[in-house]
C-alpha cells in the first residue's frame, strides 16, 4: 500500500489488548519525512467510542523516528556459525538462506524436525500465510502461538460447552446486564477501556451489581459490591459451590437446562460435595459471602461474566471456563442481552489467529484438526494432498523438543518467548541448543533476537496493513500510516517469499509443483482466501469484503452472504455447534494447582499485569513516561510476611522458585493474603535480572513453572511456589541521569551487557521524554563481592564521567578505604544549576542519599546554593524537597502528592465531590481514565 507523502489521518487499530480500539492517527511532515503528529480514539469505532487508554494514548510516541533508529531491526541480518556475529545482508540473501535450511533440514530429518511459533499480535492476513506454509507446504502442524499463553482454555472450554470458539457476547452487553461477574481477571489494568464502559454503565443504572473474584485485592475489586478474595487456583470449587447452592435453592432455570443442554445429571452428581462450608474451607471466603454471589448470578435478570488469564493461565485452565459456563447454561444466562460467558483476550489478535486456525491444534474457519473430512477440505482449498492428521507441538513442548533435539529449527515471528514463557532455564538452553533459529521482529533487542542466527526486520504498528478481529468477534481494518521502518517488510510478504523458494526446494514432495501455493499480491488478497474458507461455518464471514470494511467500519462476525449486519450476540435461539444442538454441561472436578507451597517454598507467587505496560515492553518500555505508575520491578510481598521477614520497602531479597533465582527488592502490600506475593509479569532480563545459587535470574520467568492444561495445553503461568529471604548484598552501585533522546535508549540496551556481572541489575527509564528533549535512565546494581573496577569504569564511561561536556561540572567524593564513590554531573546555565547525570556506589546506607538526588534531578530543582552538601551520604537532603510520589494519571502528570495534597486542601467530605475536584484543579482522570480506580480509591481512603 502506498503511504502517502501529505499530512493526513488514518484510521487504524490499536496494537494492545484485546479490545481492539479504533484509533485516529494524525501525520506531519517532519524535515522531509511523515511522522505520527498525534493519536486519539476514533469515536466511530464500537469498541472504545473515542477512548483509549494509558498506553494506547501514547502509542504515536513510541513510533518516533529518534525511538526506531535505537531499537528497530533495521535490515536482514545473518551468521553463518554460531560463535560469529551477525552481519547485514541482502533480502534476497537472508530469504535464500531460511529456505535453503529449513530444506535441508527437512529433507534430513522429515517435517516434524522443524516449527514456527508466531503471535497474537500478528493480523489476521499474517497468520493465514504461516499456517498455510506450515501445514500445507511443509505438511507439519508444528506451528503454535504466544496465544497459547494467553486464550487456549478459553477455545477449549467455549469448544466442549458450545461445540465451538465463539465468544457468544458483545461489549454493548456491558450496558445491559444486572449483574456483572468478573473473575480472573483486573480489568481496570488489563482492559482498561472496557472498565471505563463499566464505570458508565453503573452510572446509568446504579442497581448494576459488580462482584470481583481474585487473590489479589486489585484495582478492580476496589470497585466492587462482592469482593470474593479466593485462594489461588480454587475457582473450580467456587463454581461449582455456587452451582450448588443454586441446586439447593431452586434458582436454576430447568426449562432452559431440559430445552437446550445435556450431561447436567452428572454434573448435578458431581456437585453435591461441594457444599457451601467445604467451599468456603477449600477457597478461603465465608459461606455468607458464597451464598450472596450465588444469589445474585442466578436470580439477576442478565448477569454477564468477564474473564481473562486468572482462568485460563492454569493447570486446570480448561475446567475453570466450563465451570464458569456451567453456572450460566443452568441458569439460562446466556444468548439475551446483557448475559452470558465472556472471555477478554488477552492481545489484539488471538481471535483472529483462532479463526484461520493458527494453533497447533486447529484448522482454518475453526475446523477440527482431527475430523478427516475438514482436514480434506482445506487441503483441496489449498491444492495439496494432505493436511497431516497428528497435532503440532504446541508452546512449551516445543521448546521441550527444541532441547532435546527433536526439534532442529524454529522459525519465531512477532514474539519474545525467551521473555514470556514459563521456565526461562528451559527454554533459553533451547535456543542455544537449537541448530538453526530465525526470528522476525520488528525489534532489534529482545532477549531473543540474540538468539537468531537469521534476524528478519518486520513491520510494526503505523506500518501495517490488513485486519484484527478482538475480543467481540469485531473484524476492524489496520491501516499504515507511516512507511515501513528502514528495510522492514510485512509479515505476510517476509513469509510468501520464503514459502515460494521454499517450495521449489521441496517441490519433489508435491503433486503438482506447476504453480506456487502462495500467488498473494496484498493483504486483500489473503483476506479473500481466508473469507472463502469460512463459508458454512459458525464465523461465516461471505458476506464481508474489504470494500464492506471500508464503507461501514468494524463488523461482527457472522457475516455471511445476504446480511446486512453482523451479530451482537450467539445462541439467542439456543442452538449451539453440537451435533445435536446442545450445549454441554461438564462436570470436571476441582484439582489444586499443578505446585503447591510446603515448608521449603511457604510462598505462593501470582503474576499479573501493570496498568501502563504490554506484555515484554519491547515497544512501552522506549517511553520514559510509561515507567512512571510503577518505575521498576519489585515484589510484593503482604504486611503480614514483611513483619514476620523483617523485611522493608525497597530492600533486596532473594525470590528462590524450585526453577530459578531472581532478587528483587521488595514493595509491601496490602492486597494480598499472607503467605503470597506478587510480580508483574512484564518484568524480563531485559529490564531486571539477578542470580543466585541456582539459576540466572531471567526475570519473572525464571522462576514459573512449565506445567499446562492436558487439554488446552496453556501453561499455568499464575502461580508457582517460592521463598523469600534477604539477600544482604553489601556492594551497591546507582547511576542516573538526562541524555539526549536519541541516546538514552541506546544506553538503557548497552547497560543490560553488565546484568551478568552482578547479582542484582536493573536499567529502567524515568521522565517525560519530552522534557527538553531528554529522557531520564537509572541503572541500580548490587554484588556480594566488590564491583570489578572494569565494571565500574564502564559505568563511568556510560555515564559520561570519562569526557568533559560542555557546560557541566563534575563534583567528586571518593574513600577508596571504603570502596565509596559520588559523583555529580552540574550542568550550568544563566539562570541555575541542575543536577545532570550521578554515580553512587558503597554500601546501602552510603547510597541513601539517591532518593533525594533523583528528585532534585527529575524537577530540575536549582542547586546553585548547595556546593558539596550535595556531596552528603546522608537520608535527608540538604534543601527540604516534597516527594512526588509515584506518577497516578500518566496523561498529566499528575502524582501522589499533588492529590494528597488537593484533597487535604478541599473541605467536602463527599467522594463524588472530590474527585470532581481532582478532575476540575489537576486535569487527572479527564482523558484516558486509566486512573480513575485508583482516584477513587484514594478518595474512598481518605475520607475513610
Amino acid at each position: 500500500m502506498q503511504i502517502s507523502s501529505q499530512p493526513r489521518t488514518v484510521k487504524t487499530t490499536c496494537c494492545y489488548c484485546g479490545v481492539g480500539c479504533g484509533m485516529l492517527v494524525h501525520t506531519e511532515t517532519v524535515a522531509g519525512r511523515i511522522e505520527i503528529k498525534s493519536v486519539e480514539g476514533d469515536p466511530e469505532h464500537p469498541a472504545n467510542f473515542g477512548r483509549l487508554c494509558s498506553k494506547g494514548s501514547t502509542l504515536g510516541l513510541t513510533a518516533q523516528s529518534h525511538i526506531y533508529a535505537q531499537t528497530r531491526a533495521q535490515a536482514p541480518e545473518r551468521r553463518l556459525t554460531k560463535d560469529t556475529p551477525r552481519e547485514v545482508v541482502s533480502w534476497d540473501e537472508a530469504s535464500e538462506h531460511v529456505a535453503q535450511r529449513f530444506a535441508d533440514i527437512i529433507e534430513e530429518h522429515g517435517p516434524e524436525s522443524v516449527g514456527l511459533y508466531v503471535s497474537g499480535q500478528l493480523l489476521t492476513e499474517d497468520y493465514y500465510i504461516f499456517n498455510k506454509l506450515v501445514k500445507g507446504l511443509i505438511g507439519t502442524n508444528n506451528i503454535d502461538t504466544n496465544s497459547r499463553l494467553c486464550m487456549s482454555s478459553a477455545v477449549a472450554g467455549y469448544k466442549q460447552s458450545f461445540g465451538a470458539d465463539a465468544p457468544p457476547c458483545s461489549y454493548s452487553d456491558l450496558e445491559h446486564a444486572k449483574v456483572i461477574f468478573i473473575t480472573g481477571s483486573n480489568t481496570a489494568f488489563a482492559h482498561p477501556i472496557l472498565f471505563r464502559r463499566i464505570e458508565a454503565a453503573r452510572e446509568l443504572n446504579p442497581e448494576l451489581k459488580l462482584i470481583v473474584v481474585d487473590p489479589r485485592h486489585t484495582e478492580t475489586a476496589q470497585m466492587a459490591d462482592l469482593f470474593l478474595q479466593i485462594l489461588p487456583g480454587t475457582d473450580v470449587a467456587l463454581y461449582h459451590g455456587m452451582l450448588h447452592l443454586m441446586l439447593w435453592e431452586n434458582w436454576l432455570d430447568q426449562q432452559y437446562i431440559h430445552a437446550h443442554t445435556e450431561g447436567f445429571s452428572e454434573l448435578k452428581n458431581l456437585v453435591r460435595d461441594y457444599t457451601p462450608k467445604a467451599v468456603a474451607e477449600i477457597c478461603g471466603i465465608s459461606e455468607q459471602d458464597l451464598h450472596t454471589a450465588a444469589k445474585l448470578f442466578a436470580t439477576s435478570a442478565a448477569t454477564l461474566s468477564l474473564y481473562c488469564q486468572g482462568l485460563n493461565q492454569s493447570t486446570s485452565g480448561t475446567d475453570k471456563n466450563t465451570a464458569l459456563i456451567n453456572l450460566h447454561l443452568a441458569t439460562g444466562q446466556l444468548g439475551k442481552a446483557g448475559a452470558g460467558p465472556f472471555s477478554l483476550t488477552g492481545q489484539p489478535n488471538a481471535m483472529g489467529g483462532r479463526e484461520v486456525g493458527g494453533l497447533a491444534n486447529l484448522l482454518s474457519g475453526h475446523r477440527d484438526l482431527k475430523n478427516p473430512v475438514h482436514r480434506q477440505e482445506v487441503a483441496d482449498f489449498w491444492g495439496v494432498t494432505e493436511v497431516p492428521s497428528k497435532p503440532g507441538l504446541t508452546a512449551i513442548p516445543m521448546f521441550e523438543a527444541l532441547r532435546a533435539g527433536q526439534l532442529k529449527a524454529i522459525w519465531i515471528v512477532c514474539t519474545n518467548p525467551a521473555q514470556s514463557l514459563p521456565d526461562q532455564t528451559l527454554v533459553h538452553a533451547a535456543l542455544q541448543h537449537a541448530e538453526f533459529v530465525v526470528v522476525q521482529d520488528a525489534y532489534a533487542h529482545t532477549a531473543t533476537t540474540a538468539y537468531a542466527d537469521v534476524l528478519l526486520p518486520a513491520t510494526t504498528w503505523a506500518e501495517k496493513d490488513g485486519t484484527v478481529t478482538n475480543s467481540e468477534r469485531c473484524i476492524s481494518r489496520v491501516r499504515p500510516a507511516l512507511a515501513p521502518f528502514g528495510q522492514a517488510r510485512q509479515d505476510w510478504e517476509i513469509a510468501v517469499a520464503i514459502a515460494k523458494r521454499l517450495e521449489v526446494k521441496l517441490a519433489h514432495r508435491r503433486q503438482d509443483a506447476s504453480t506456487s501455493l502462495f500467488e498473494y499480491t496484498d493483504p486483500q488478497t489473503i483476506w479473500n482466501d481466508h473469507r472463502e474458507l469460512t463459508r458454512g461455518r459458525d464465523l461465516d464471514i461471505t458476506g464481508l469484503s474489504y470494500a464492506r470494511l471500508e464503507a461501514r467500519g468494524p463488523t461482527q462476525w457472522p457475516y455471511p452472504i445476504g446480511a446486512l449486519k453482523g451479530r451482537k450476540r450467539l445462541y439467542e435461539d439456543g442452538v449451539f455447534q453440537t451435533p445435536n444442538g446442545k450445549a454441554r454441561f461438564i462436570a470436571s472436578p476441582y484439582r489444586a494447582t499443578a505446585e503447591r507451597t510446603d515448608a521449603r517454598y511457604p510462598i505462593g507467587l501470582l503474576t499479573g499485569r501493570l496498568r501502563d505496560q504490554w506484555h515484554g515492553m519491547s515497544r512501552t518500555g522506549t517511553l520514559a513516561r510509561l515507567f512512571s505508575h510503577a518505575p521498576e520491578a519489585c515484589i510484593e510481598v503482604s504486611t503480614g510476611d514483611a513483619q514476620r521477614l523483617e523485611l522493608s520497602d525497597r530492600e533486596l531479597v532473594y525470590v528462590t522458585s524450585r526453577r530459578g533465582v531472581q532478587v528483587l527488592p521488595v514493595q509491601i502490600s496490602k492486597g494480598l493474603r499472607s503467605s503470597q506475593a506478587f510480580i508483574a509479569m512484564h518484568w524480563g532480563g531485559e529490564f531486571v535480572s539477578g542470580q543466585g545459587g541456582k539459576a540466572v535470574g531471567q526475570g519473572v520467568n525464571s522462576l514459573t513453572i512449565g506445567a499446562y492444561d492436558p487439554i488446552s495445553e496453556q501453561p499455568e503461568l499464575k502461580f508457582c511456589a517460592i521463598k523469600i529471604s534477604k539477600a544482604n548484598l553489601p556492594w551497591h552501585l546507582s547511576a542516573f541521569g538526562w541524555f539526549d533522546d536519541d541516546t538514552a535508549l541506546s544506553l538503557q540496551i548497552q547497560l543490560r551487557a553488565l546484568f551478568t556481572k552482578c547479582t542484582f541489575s536493573t536499567a529502567t527509564l524515568f521522565g517525560r521524554d519530552d522534557a527538553r528533549h531528554q529522557t531520564g535512565v537509572s541503572l541500580t546494581l548490587a554484588n556480594l563481592e566488590p564491583f570489578e573496577p572494569a565494571l565500574l569504569e564502564r559505568v563511568r564511561e556510560l555515564f559520561c564521567f570519562t569526557q568533559s561536556t560542555d557546560g557541566t561540572s563534575v563534583m567528586t567524593y571518593r574513600d577508596q578505604r571504603k570502596s565509596v564513590e559520588r559523583l555529580l554531573a552540574i550542568e550550568h546555565s544563566t539562570e541555575k544549576k541542575i543536577l545532570s547525570r550521578v554515580m553512587l556506589t558503597g554500601s546501602v546506607v552510603d547510597l541513601e542519599a539517591r532518593i533525594w538526588l533523583k528528585q532534585y534531578l527529575e524537577t530540575l530543582t536549582d542547586i546553585s546554593a548547595l556546593g558539596r552538601k550535595l556531596l552528603s551520604p546522608g537520608k535527608l537532603a540538604p534543601q527540604p524537597i516534597v516527594p512526588r510520589g509515584k506518577i497516578v494519571c500518566n496523561c498529566f502528570d499528575v502524582s501522589e502528592q499533588s492529590i494528597t495534597q488537593c484533597l487535604q486542601q478541599t473541605a467536602s467530605s463527599d467522594p463524588d465531590d472530590l474527585l470532581a475536584v481532582l478532575q476540575a484543579k489537576l486535569d487527572c482522570g479527564t482523558n484516558c481514565g486509566s486512573c480513575l480506580p485508583e482516584l477513587k480509591n484514594m478518595v474512598t481512603s481518605y475520607v475513610d
